[in-house]
């Protein structure tokens, strides 16, 4: 018989199916009854909900039943019929059990019981097959989803960007190197210095911390196109809100101004929520209930409001009010303060309670390429600030003229002996363009309610964890 997937049996399409044979294939969640019956919870992953398989043991092998517990991978056949019990509408009348492969309820770690965070990440192998997690992931392939349709509807053009690359978009240094040399004994200058003309590409190259750089070449020619893909940073945090592999979304557009700019921002990340309370009613819900009891509110809340646009000056005379008030905050601020997360969230939180863009960043905090204000002082950079997450997305206006740019990247001592070809974009038919970079593992945050990056990427990546 040809197996059905879990899902299918609670759509609006089984109505055909009831009293008819069946056929599903998963995993045992439960197995509960007494002499006369068992009830077997199965579930395949495509949905959230178990079938409730009913077994007669009258009819069935005993040892057979002795070796299906907790975690054991079945096939079984079954009549579907409406079901009599409450919290489900429909269950399965079983007529033969194939057992695929035991797990002995002695050494099975997935019991059914409360299992903490950390200890389900060090078991990342098999934490998927729980229900937190699979309803992550099940809404981690949606919003992937809904990114790449977001873009197509829109005329964008999906832009491979590379992954090993000899320059840092960011500055920071903070990158993975990437070698086929000895590392006990690498080729040396007469310095003492490695000679990386020996290397593999012939030049010291890393992981990439964005395709940004490389994506603003595909707009030059183009005009609108979007990245998605893994990028690395090898920074030694360990907290909540960071890996050391991470997955990005970048899109770059010729002819936009910061107005257009915020306002594709707004649209992308208002798009992605709705696609998530459109097509993930039961993992949302589940999560709501089992994680974060505000979570469809929220994500109700951010479809409906209209986001503010704050200047990152008047934010910060919010703030100095606020402090003036009584406010506490840890992080000191001022105006050219880089803002620390708590600053963000109160902004969002409980100054405005909606999500806010804040634009016109001091310059010696942003990065090289922002364009510059006529004031001297700013440049043209935006940051969409979530409640519970702070920044979400972060962009910018680059800046197309060669003489600022060159200026700019003077001023901030960047080497730029391997970006030749980025500048030769300002000096070969320069354009208006713009571009942001959305962490995707960020957005899972705010539309899962979980609280901890490393929970909503299948394996996560950071400093001495790579088990798996």
């Amino acid at each position: 018989m040809k197996r059905i997937e879990i899902k299918q049996l609670f759509s609006d399409s089984a109505q055909p199916l009831i009293n008819t044979p069946v056929n599903v294939r998963g995993w045992v969640r439960t197995k509960r009854g007494n002499k006369n019956v068992a009830f077997i919870a199965l579930n395949d992953g495509s949905t959230i909900k178990n079938i409730q398989i009913v077994v007669d043991l009258a009819n069935f092998d005993d040892e057979l039943m002795r070796h299906i517990t907790t975690g054991a991978c079945i096939s079984a056949d079954g009549i579907l019929v409406a079901s009599q019990g409450a919290g489900q509408s429909v269950e399965i009348q079983a007529q033969n059990i194939l057992l695929y492969g035991e797990a002995d309820p002695n050494t099975y770690p997935l019991q059914k019981k409360g299992h903490s965070m950390e200890f389900l990440r060090e078991i990342g192998h098999l934490r998927p097959r729980t229900n937190t997690f699979g309803a992550v992931l099940r809404m981690r392939h949606h919003m992937a989803y809904a990114i790449h349709t977001f873009f197509h509807e829109r005329g964008f053009f999906y832009f491979h960007t590379p992954l090993i690359t000899a320059s840092d978009c960011e500055g920071a240094g903070e990158m993975f190197q990437v070698t086929t040399l000895d590392l006990k004994n690498p080729p040396r200058l007469p310095d003492g210095s490695i000679d990386y003309s020996q290397d593999f590409f012939g030049k010291q190259t890393s992981l990439t911390v964005s395709g940004q750089l490389e994506g603003e070449l595909g707009a030059t020619a183009l005009g609108k196109i979007y990245t998605f893909g893994p990028t690395f940073r090898a920074e030694n945090s360990n907290t909540p809100r960071h890996l050391a592999e991470f997955w990005m979304i970048e899109p770059e557009m010729a002819f936009y101004d910061i107005d257009d700019l915020t306002a594709l921002e707004e649209e992308f990340i208002k798009y992605l929520v709705r696609w998530a309370l459109d097509h993930c009613a039961d993992d949302l819900q589940f999560l709501n209930d089992m994680i974060d009891k505000g979570l469809i509110a929220r994500l109700q809340s951010v479809v409906d409001t209209d986001f503010v646009r704050l200047p990152y000056t008047e934010g910060i005379a919010i703030l100095e009010e606020a402090i003036k008030n009584g406010h506490k905050f840890e992080f000191p601020v001022f105006w050219g303060a880089d803002l620390a997360s708590e600053h963000e969230r109160f902004l969002v939180e409980q100054h405005f309670k909606k999500p806010v863009i804040m634009t016109d960043y001091p310059k010696d905090i942003k990065a090289f390429y922002m364009k510059q204000n006529n004031d001297g002082r700013t440049v043209q950079g935006t940051d969409v600030l979530f409640p519970q997450i702070g920044e979400i997305i972060g962009g910018s206006v680059r800046e197309e003229s060669y003489d600022k740019l060159m200026r700019r990247i003077q001023e901030m001592n960047i080497p730029m002996k391997d970006m030749w070809w980025y500048l030769d974009t300002r000096r070969y038919g320069t354009c208006p363009h713009a571009g942001f970079g959305l962490g995707f593992e960020r957005l899972m945050l705010f539309v899962t309610g979980m609280a901890n990056i490393r929970d909503v990427i299948p394996f996560p990546r950071t400093p001495k964890t790579a088990e798996f």
